[in-house]
Parts: structure tokens; C-alpha cells; sequence
């Protein structure tokens, strides 16, 4: 948090502390790594520096104080919600002379109000980014900030921030909303991730994180860096906030996604993590895309650097069909040379992890077109278990409005043989089910009619912002039934998600 000797405007951009949800016996019911990589503020830092801001970042997850902010009752369960990090009354609120804080997850949202109202308490802007606050823009408002930026491709900063900070003004808002309730929707064409400004060594450097998962305790000095290819996606899934922004599918070059890798590598990076689920978007423009994509692959494995997907990629675009040509079966048959370039592992390169979201696709799949017929999903699965990846995270959602008994057994049994196919192909593989709960997103439609379902049973933003704590009853299902079909579905893979609380998953399983 140290201030640069610069005589630009100086803004400070917060990066929230860590949050914990801690039960009477000390486990912690969210998850929780104290050092991810972090993307968003990698291309937010670039973007203004390159503006000719002095930004900074502001690491709010430095240190080790943690304090209680107030309580839950779940399951039955006090749980004590705390953050841990620095403390944030110990921070400086006329240090610069702007502030920006992000936000994408619900879950974060009174920590997110907590900096925010103490921020303002020092008469400087603070500017809101993010999807949470894109969507419920209120309580933000609320909370004490200046603005809030609707616009996520990034063509909104230079602007807002000259505004706030009393500099001429180089283009027209665009893109924000004023605390005063004046709205200036996006007029300016969104900015394309090809036109990102690149981060210098400095910035990279100081975004790295540390890896969710090790292959042994010798690599404990890895360093992850990340990338966010491409922006915006050609589906409209109920269940996302992406849709609504309206950038369209805009992607970098496979020369510039190389450059911003090549960055981080000289920064200290040996793993990068891509942060955007429509990589494989660039099939749809036939085989010149479907080319890019092996071009970026390739340029990754020549710079000695491995990948993880954290946030998943949707497996129907890598079938011989891309995902829309479905004239014929073949169409849905894996592309294995594309399935080798982004999921295969040879030991040291390629890709170390992924998050293959399931999002259910045994039955109930009609209302969402991106996914594959149940045959053909473990038919992929399979070909990219023969890529070699050493890790999987597989992520099912529960606690859909219909589920019952009957849905958790029959999916229970789906997984279990899924996961024996796959561990017969390689036995070393880690397979982790990730059992995920329904979650009310705002701005979606799925979170909309959650809400006017009658079944949410909570309103606290850390439990219904949660993927580790359902939420809400199914209408044969209690929230709390939910809840422990995920510790008990989680234990069908490979010991446990390392994410929940492997004392309760352990004594789960030996019942």
C-alpha cells in the first residue's frame, strides 16, 4: 500500500480482505486460500497506468488480523462470519486520491460495504466495479460510492476516473452510474481484450498468486500467473450474468495472448490460470479459430509454462461439431487433437488442472443448450482423461427446485460410474467432486425466479453467495437435506473437495 512518487492521480484499487464462515468446532464453511492470482486487477492496473494514473494496488488480504463481523444460524449452526487480512479501520482513506473497489461475488458483498463506507469517511471517490454491484447497484450506493461502472470490457475507466478526480475530460461518461442516480448507459463500443493495455513486470509480479493445488510439496514456490483471452460468450444460460453486459464475443489474438503470458513469465510465473470459460469460442469461427486455439496452446507448452482452467470451458465446443453442427452423430464425437491441445499433460507442460463444470447433465439438461447428451459428456470426459491431465475438479450444481431423493441417488450412482471409467483409464488421477448448491444470482433469471419461488431461505449474503452452503429448499427437499447430499456426493470422488472441511466430509464418508 505504498504510494509511488508520481505527480499523476493516485488510485488506489482494493482487492477485498478474505472471508471465513466458522462453525462452533472451527471448520470453515466457504472457501478460503489466502494467495490466489489475481486477474481482474492484472488488466485493471494496466488499463489505468497506461491512462497515466498512478494506480495502485491495495492488498487488503496482507496480514493475519482476523475479526468477527456478525453471525448466522445454518443448520442448526452459529457460524461466526470474519474476514482475515488487514485490518481495515487501519487503512488510510485520504491516502489516494481516488479509490476503486471490485466486487464480482455476492458472497463478498458486506466486506465489499465495509471498505467502502470506510473509504468514504475520508471525502475521497471511490469508484465500484464488479458483477454484484453492477447488478444490485444499491446497497453499494449506500454504502458511500461515487460511481459504479457498468461497463465490464473497460473502455468505462479513463472516463469515470477523470470525472471524480476533476481532469478534463477525454471521452464522455459512459458505461456508470452517479451516486446522484444519473445513468450514462454504454455508448462507447466496448473495448476489445486485443486492445488491453499489456502490464508491466511490476504489475505481473505483484498479481501472481500461489496455486490451489500441488503435485508435491517441492513445488510449494510455484508461482501462478493468469490470462483472460477473450470476453463475453454466444450462449444466454438462465443461470448467467454475462449475457446481460452485451460485449459480444471479443478475443485476443493468439500473438497477443502470448505477449501477455511472455510478461508474466518474466515476472516469475510458471503456471498460468485462464480465467475465462469461452476459450473455445473461437471455434465457432470454423477452422481459422479452431486454429488459434492450437496456436495459443502450442505457444503456452514453447514457454515452458503450464495451464489450469479454473473457471471451466464448455465441452460441447470441442467436439467435432463445435457445439452448433449437430447434423449428424459424429458431430458430437470429441475433437481429440483439440482435446490434447487444452487439456493434455506430458509431466511438466500443458494443462495441470481444470474445473469441468457438469451442471447436471444426467437429466434435466433441456435448459441448457451448451451441454452435451449424457453418453457423449463421459465420452469426452473420457478422451480428456486419455490427454493425460493429472487433476479434475468436477462441478455439479444441486438443490435445483425439483430435485429429490430419488434425482441424488440416480446421480450418485452416475457419478460413481463415471468416476470408475475414468480412474480405469488412469488410475492416478485425482477426481474431485465438487458438489456446488443452486445460487440466487442477481441479474439472472434463475436468480429472479429462485427469489419468487418461495424457496430461498435466506437473505445473508455470505450463506446465499455460498456454492458451500445451500440456501434454499427443493420443493421435495429441505435446504438442509441439500446440504448433505453435497458432503455426501463429494466423498463419491477422490477423498475430498479440498475446498470443504475434511473433518466433516471424513466422518460423512465412514457413515
Amino acid at each position: 500500500m505504498t504510494r509511488t512518487n508520481s505527480s499523476s492521480p493516485s488510485i488506489g484499487l482494493v482487492e477485498l480482505p478474505g472471508l471465513k464462515l466458522l462453525d462452533p468446532t472451527g471448520i470453515n464453511w466457504t472457501e478460503f486460500y489466502k494467495k490466489t492470482v489475481l486477474p481482474s486487477k492484472l488488466i485493471l492496473l494496466a488499463n489505468l497506468q497506461a491512462g497515466g494514473f498512478d494506480a495502485q494496488l491495495v492488498d487488503l488480504r496482507a496480514g493475519d488480523h482476523e475479526e468477527e463481523y456478525g453471525t448466522v444460524t445454518w443448520k442448526g449452526m452459529t457460524l461466526s462470519k470474519r474476514y482475515i487480512g488487514t485490518r481495515i479501520t487501519s487503512v488510510d482513506p485520504t491516502a489516494y486520491d481516488a479509490w476503486g473497489v471490485t466486487n464480482n461475488f455476492t458472497q463478498n458483498r458486506e466486506l465489499a460495504l465495509m471498505v467502502i463506507r470506510h473509504l468514504s469517511q475520508g471525502g475521497h471517490p471511490v469508484v465500484v466495479g464488479g458483477s454484484d454491484a453492477i447488478a444490485e447497484p444499491q446497497p453499494y450506493f449506500t454504502a458511500g460510492a461515487t460511481a459504479i461502472v457498468t461497463d465490464k470490457s473497460g473502455a468505462a475507466n479513463w472516463p469515470i476516473f477523470d470525472y471524480v478526480l476533476g481532469q478534463p475530460q477525454r471521452q464522455p461518461l459512459s458505461g456508470v452510474i452517479l451516486a446522484s442516480g444519473q445513468q450514462y448507459p454504454q455508448q462507447q463500443p466496448p473495448l476489445s481484450p486485443q486492445d488491453w493495455p499489456l502490464p508491466s513486470l511490476e504489475v505481473a509480479r505483484e498479481c501472481l498468486g500461489e496455486p490451489f493445488f500441488q503435485l508435491a510439496r517441492a513445488q510449494s514456490t510455484v508461482k501462478i500467473g493468469s490470462i483472460v483471452a477473450d470476453m463475453g460468450c454466444d450462449r444466454h444460460c438462465d443461470f448467467c450474468q454475462t449475457p446481460t453486459y452485451k460485449t459480444g464475443y471479443r478475443r485476443m489474438t493468439p500473438q497477443r495472448v502470448l505477449e501477455w503470458l511472455s510478461i508474466q513469465k518474466e515476472a516469475g510465473a510458471t503456471r498460468i490460470g485462464s480465467y475465462s470459460d469461452q476459450f473455445l469460442g473461437r471455434v465457432l469461427f470454423k477452422e481459422a479459430g479452431r486454429q488459434e486455439v492450437l496456436e495459443i496452446m502450442q505457444g503456452l507448452r514453447d514457454l515452458d509454462l503450464s495451464i489450469t482452467w479454473p473457471n471451466g470451458l464448455e465441452l460441447k465446443k470441442a467436439t467435432l461439431g463445435r457445439g452448433y453442427k449437430q447434423k449428424s452423430p459424429e458431430d458430437l464425437i470429441p475433437d481429440e487433437e483439440l482435446v490434447n491441445a487444452v487439456w493434455g499433460w506430458d509431466g511438466k507442460n500443458g494443462c495441470f488442472f481444470a474445473y469441468i463444470p457438469a451442471e447436471r447433465p444426467v437429466f434435466g439438461r433441456e435448459a441448457y443448450a451448451k451441454l452435451l447428451p449424457w453418453q457423449q459428456h463421459c465420452d469426452m470426459m473420457r478422451a480428456i482423461v486419455r490427454s493425460g491431465i493429472p487433476r479434475i475438479q468436477y462441478g455439479v450444481i444441486l438443490g435445483l427446485p425439483n430435485d429429490s431423493t430419488e434425482d441424488m441417488l440416480r446421480l450418485e450412482e452416475a457419478l460413481s460410474e463415471l468416476y470408475q471409467s475414468l480412474k480405469r483409464i488412469n488410475p492416478n488421477l485425482h477426481f474431485g467432486i465438487d458438489t456446488n448448491s443452486i445460487l440466487p444470482i442477481p441479474g439472472t433469471p434463475q436468480g429472479q425466479s429462485l427469489r419468487q419461488s418461495g424457496l430461498l431461505r435466506f437473505e445473508d449474503c455470505e450463506i446465499i453467495g455460498g456454492f458451500t452452503t445451500s440456501c434454499a429448499d427443493t420443493y421435495h427437499l429441505s435446504y438442509e437435506e441439500v446440504a448433505d447430499w453435497q458432503l455426501r456426493l463429494a466423498c463419491v470422488g477422490d477423498g475430498a473437495i479440498e475446498h470443504i472441511h475434511h473433518k466433516t466430509l471424513a466422518s460423512v464418508a465412514a457413515n
